[in-house]
């Protein structure tokens, strides 16, 4: 028997329980589980309230994880559980799909590639595949202070940009804005409106070749008034608002690109190039990302902290 975090009820934390081992069938790799991270994704599935509908229940939540393959490889690797039937990576054996798992270099921090994982996956693809990041540009990263916003400044940076501006409520957020690389920060404010925002975050960043939006609403509105001509924002994300006060003038006047991304849009070939950039970065110590590891012990502890937001970064559970 294997300890497994098990979801009875929707809207409540997981539980552990004992459970049989699973047996792997053709084209499945078992694998044993070092860490698996408490995402949005997995709150929201285990809601029941998202746009998958609501899971078949019992199931063990977890979108993604990392472990290790029978012959010590480390791995990362992907499932669906919470959006459809099966069990995720919140179990200390797994089995998995060959496609869904992605190999790791020997020496890769796991914990901390758990924290990054398709966050750092979504930040890395939309600057680079959607957005078309080109060396010496400028990036405006909106929502600087979550996992996508952090990864994105340093992924931003590592990939040629020649400054990059931070954008967050939290006056923390913004101090580690600027310890990842962010070489100027704007706050925002309750009062914010896209005209007196766009004048604050100009003063200090100029013309803005690139914006890094998980947030839209008055955010995005206010970034896209310092874009150059031909400048692109791309979003994925709606945390200050489903809807933006764009205006029509704006847009034309620059010839501006507004794109949309989502992980969903990759092909598990392009998720794998992307998490192996990840992977190397973070190995090699140029990407981190504030997360808190918990023993799997505590996972529902771990699970109310992350889901009432009172979690120092990402939590990651550890077997």
């Amino acid at each position: 028997m294997i300890p497994a975090a098990v979801l009875r009820v929707c809207g409540r934390p997981p539980s552990i329980e004992e459970r049989r081992p699973p047996v792997p069938h053709a084209g499945e790799v078992p694998i044993r589980v070092v860490a698996a991270p408490i995402t949005p994704l997995d709150l929201l599935c285990a809601s029941g309230t998202s746009y998958f509908g609501q899971p078949a229940t019992p199931y063990v939540p977890g979108v993604q994880g990392v472990g290790h393959r029978e012959d010590g490889t480390p791995v990362w690797f992907a499932t669906s559980a919470g959006m459809r039937p099966g069990d995720g990576s919140m179990a200390a054996e797994v089995v998995i799909p060959y496609v869904d798992v992605v190999p790791l270099p020997p020496s890769a921090p796991l914990p901390l590639i758990a924290a990054l994982g398709l966050s750092a996956v979504a930040a890395h693809a939309a600057l680079t595949r959607t957005g078309g990041l080109a060396a010496g540009e400028v990036v405006v990263v909106l929502g600087a202070g979550g996992v996508v916003g952090q990864a994105a400044i340093q992924l931003a940076l590592l990939g040629g940009a020649s400054r990059v501006i931070a954008v967050s409520r939290s006056a923390a957020a913004l101090d580690r804005a600027r310890s990842l690389g962010a070489v100027e920060t704007v706050q925002l404010l309750p009062s914010d409106d896209p005209v007196s925002l766009a004048s604050r975050l100009q003063a200090v960043a100029g013309l803005v070749d690139l914006v890094l939006d998980p947030v839209f609403g008055v955010p995005a509105a206010a970034a896209l008034r310092v874009l150059r001509p031909g400048g692109r924002l791309v979003n994925l994300g709606s945390s200050a608002g489903a809807t933006a006060p764009l205006d029509s003038a704006t847009l034309r006047s620059g010839s501006l690109k507004i794109l949309g991304y989502t992980n969903n849009g990759l092909s598990v070939g392009e998720r794998a190039d992307s998490l192996g950039v990840v992977a190397a970065h973070a190995t090699e110590g140029n990407l981190t990302v504030t997360h808190e590891v918990v023993p799997f012990a505590d996972v529902a502890t771990g699970w109310t902290r992350q889901s009432a937001g009172e979690a120092d970064g990402r939590i990651v559970l550890a077997f």
